[in-house]
């Protein structure tokens, strides 16, 4: 085995960045913070609250694009891997520092896509409790960070190709939510079917469940999901019921763990 030194490596990294090979100026990673949000209902009896797919933006106070609202991102630091480089983002951006579902969606570039120059961008997407987004704050080339509606972050004029990511990064969740089980993200580690099925419903406008039973017959079966959900016992092996958000107890679940692959065969 032949090893060469850093130093000679790095020499050779540099002699080949400046004599032949063009650079980026630089790999920024954008992301694509998805919650969402409770709003109490107006009602006299137990209801659940209303619920709304929101995305976390920024407005950025930077020479380009300035006093527009964009994703949250940065440039990754050559010391750093580009998931270093969100999740450090997602951490300065949200003051969240601790592990949440995020994932790499694509990478973007065409020309002119940043008017400072050649830059393309790797975008994350990251789905987030709302309970953890509470000390949201915007960071050093930001003035303001808030959650927004997705309709009202689609009607704004988002800077960079933000709105593409915007577009590309929903599609992604909402497929991932009918074939995955990431609906976790949104809710507690114990839970109703009445909350799992508002979650899918919430991301998913176009799924409807409009016969309650076979969902949850559907749901319950091992048979093809092999125990996607289990039942919440007490210490003396009984159901768990709740009724916070409903005058009858209503059973509460978990994840097991598993999860199921999607499959057209």
């Amino acid at each position: 085995m032949i090893f060469v030194s850093t130093s000679r490596l790095r020499a050779k990294r540099i002699h080949f960045r400046t004599k032949k090979y063009r650079s980026p100026d630089g790999l920024p990673t954008d992301i694509c913070l998805f919650t969402i949000l409770s709003i109490p209902r107006q009602t006299k009896t137990k209801s659940l609250p209303l619920k709304q797919l929101a995305v976390l933006l920024i407005k950025r106070k930077s020479d380009t694009f300035g006093e527009q609202w964009a994703l949250p991102g940065g440039f990754s630091h050559e010391s750093e891997t580009l998931d270093e480089c969100a999740y450090r983002e997602l951490k300065e951006e949200t003051n969240i520092d601790r592990d949440v579902h995020i994932e790499q969606l694509k990478t973007y570039y065409y020309p002119g896509r940043d008017p400072r120059g050649w830059i393309p961008s790797v975008a994350y997407v990251s789905l987030v409790h709302e309970d953890l987004l509470k000390h949201a704050q915007a960071n050093d080339d930001a003035s303001d960070a808030q959650l927004f509606p997705i309709e009202e972050a689609f009607a704004l004029n988002l800077a960079f190709d933000h709105r593409e990511i915007l577009t590309d990064a929903l599609q992604r969740v909402r497929e991932q939510m009918l074939q995955t089980t990431i609906a976790k993200a949104f809710l507690p580690d114990e839970f109703t079917l009445s909350e799992l099925l508002q979650v899918i419903e919430t991301v998913v406008p176009s799924f409807s469940a409009k016969d309650r039973g076979n969902f949850e017959r559907r749901l319950l079966a091992t048979t093809r999901r092999q125990g996607l959900l289990e039942p919440v016992l007490s210490a003396d092996g009984q159901p768990v019921y709740s009724t916070e958000f409903s005058n009858s107890p209503a059973k509460l679940y978990r994840f097991t763990g598993f999860t199921p692959i999607a499959m057209i065969y």
